[in-house]
């Protein structure tokens, strides 16, 4: 049965399923096998999702993400299992679009974190803005990571995989943190109210002061309050532009909380690279997954 989470999260309704911050999603997942699992229940309060891909490519495909105000652990293969050898990394949140290229044959095992969540698992605990933009190598993140690739990621049966990830995960033993809950509340909201607009409304709401909100998030979701807003509303925009190629963008964002389109406009350029319309006419042009 679904439940409720401390930090405001419904907990065992499965992984969500929308495609935001991929690039042309559509595009993408009709290239390469991709799934997202739920991780063990007592991970759940920390990790968002498991995310899951394998490809076996004729040509070369160079795949675009517009990353999400959280930290990524990723294990991947990059060619024949028997010739290329498994890496990990830690990803701290990219502040610009992630592009990489995609060939021949690979695999993905990655963790998301909830926005807040990753800091009780790093050894030594520090501000997650010292990862921002930065990708780290395992050791760097964790005491112990010895043959932990391969045991992630050699496994031909998913479910192996997921356990690994599992248990990898739990040999960290993660302490519950009081600041790091109230981080990963606060980035929630964020997330799933579109009325949040103002740090300073969500500073208030929580009932502290803006500097001591940015310290928060400084420190555990590794950007601003401000930068979180901005980036949920691009995904929004770009989920939307995906599914409707048709949008109304002045609607849109209103719809949004901007005070205009030319904001909605000048914001999503910036994030994506190109701007809302002309990645909806991309969008609707790209190949669906099961065409």
């Amino acid at each position: 049965m679904a439940g409720r989470s401390d930090d405001g999260e419904v907990r065992g309704a499965g992984p969500r399923r929308d495609t935001r911050g991929i690039v042309l999603a559509p595009d993408l997942l009709a290239r390469v096998r991709f799934r997202r699992r739920l991780p063990a229940e007592p991970l759940r309060r920390w990790v968002e999702h498991y995310w899951l891909i394998d490809w076996d490519l004729e040509e070369p495909y160079v795949s675009q993400v517009v990353p999400h105000p959280c930290v990524n652990v990723v294990f991947e293969r990059r060619g024949p299992a028997d010739l290329a050898p498994g890496t990990g990394l830690v990803a701290g949140v990219g502040t610009g679009v992630f592009s990489t290229k995609l060939e021949e044959v690979g695999r993905v095992c990655g963790v998301q974190f909830r926005p807040g969540g990753f800091r009780p698992f790093l050894t030594p605990p520090r501000p997650l803005s010292a990862l921002t933009g930065r990708q780290l190598p395992l050791e760097e993140a964790f005491c112990s990571t010895e043959d932990v690739p391969s045991r992630i990621l050699d496994p031909d049966r998913e479910d192996e995989r997921v356990t690994e990830l599992d248990t990898f995960l739990l040999s960290l033993s993660p302490a519950r943190d009081p600041a790091a809950e109230r981080a990963m509340a606060l980035a929630h909201r964020v997330r799933t109210d579109r009325s949040v607009l103002r740090v300073e409304r969500l500073a208030a709401d929580a009932g502290m002061s803006v500097r001591t909100l940015q310290r928060l998030f400084a420190t555990y979701v590794g950007v601003t309050p401000k930068w979180t807003i901005l980036r949920y509303r691009v995904h929004e925009a770009m989920e939307h532009a995906t599914t409707h190629p048709e949008t109304d963008w002045a609607r849109l964002a209103a719809d949004l909380g901007y005070s205009d389109q030319a904001h909605l406009v000048r914001d999503f350029t910036a994030a994506v690279g190109v701007t809302p319309s002309a990645y909806a006419r991309a969008a609707a042009q790209a190949p669906s997954a099961t065409g």
